[in-house]
């Protein structure tokens, strides 16, 4: 499947023949580990709390970390594995197997998200290299042309939403909570402070259309224990009552024989 692209820049006239193929068997991946442990974290938690909301419950959708997104770009495989990315419909793979890699249009649709974590060592999230190898930036919105780019640094705080207008990423306007609506989740995307698996710091949180955080799996156990022990409170405060109503008709049956009343009677 092969598709011409031209694309205005101050380049004149530069011209795209893409093909959308399977990488060759004998094809090697760049073999390099993500930046550091935190991005791995980071990766892991975006996808834990759509999982538990029940958001990737058809096997048609595809989130991947670190897996390449291949097109062949004027004769030669290009190859960029974002820190994240979600497809909203992809092919079954026949034989079922682990993804090697992506190839839009010939397996699914192209991303609806890529998110990169900012490098401490690299800085192409923001490169517009026009030329092969291409820089990440040029390849997500010339060529792939995805919809939403996320650029998000854990360590400064900063998160940059961009969206495909025309052939040109738009950086996008956050909320009055500092969140931002990405449409093709129907989702909106902030930063949250606090603690998960031993790291404390800034991470990249879900909330739904109403505001409502999605929740982690720690966090929908603890939400459970505190509902669990609020129902046994409530259970033990109604066993109180009825024990003091009890307590009290004794006291008022005795004090009525006293009188030389049948509470029986009465």
């Amino acid at each position: 499947m092969a598709a011409v692209i031209q694309v205005p820049s101050g380049v004149p006239q530069l011209v795209y023949q893409v093909s959308w193929e399977p990488l060759p068997d004998d094809y090697r991946l760049p073999d390099e580990p993500v930046d550091n442990t935190d991005h791995s974290l980071l990766a892991t938690a975006l996808r834990e709390s759509l999982e538990l909301a029940g958001l990737l419950d058809t096997p048609e959708r595809l989130v991947a970390a670190n897996v390449g997104i291949c097109a062949a770009v004027n004769g030669k495989t290009v190859v960029k594995a974002p820190d994240w990315f979600y497809v909203p419909h992809v092919l079954p793979l026949d034989p079922p197997r682990a993804r090697r890699s992506y190839a839009p249009h010939l397996e699914g649709e192209v991303p609806a998200l890529v998110i990169e974590f900012l490098s401490e060592t690299d800085g192409g999230e923001y490169s517009s290299r026009p030329f092969f190898p291409y820089g990440k930036f040029w390849y997500y919105e010339r060529i792939l042309q995805v919809p939403y780019y996320v650029i998000f640094g854990p360590e400064t705080g900063t998160l940059e939403v961009r969206r495909l207008e025309g052939c040109s990423y738009q950086l996008q306007q956050a909320n009055a909570e500092g969140c931002y609506w990405i449409a093709p989740l129907q989702l909106f995307l902030g930063i949250w402070q606090g603690t998960k698996a031993d790291r404390t710091g800034r991470w990249l949180r879900w909330w739904d259309a109403d505001g409502k955080l999605l929740l982690w799996g720690a966090e929908r156990l603890e939400q459970e224990r505190r509902r669990t022990e609020q129902e046994h409170r409530r259970a033990e405060e109604e066993r109180q009552r009825a024990e003091e109503e009890r307590q009290r008709a004794e006291r008022l049956a005795a004090y009525l024989r006293a009188q030389g009343f049948d509470p029986e009677k009465i």
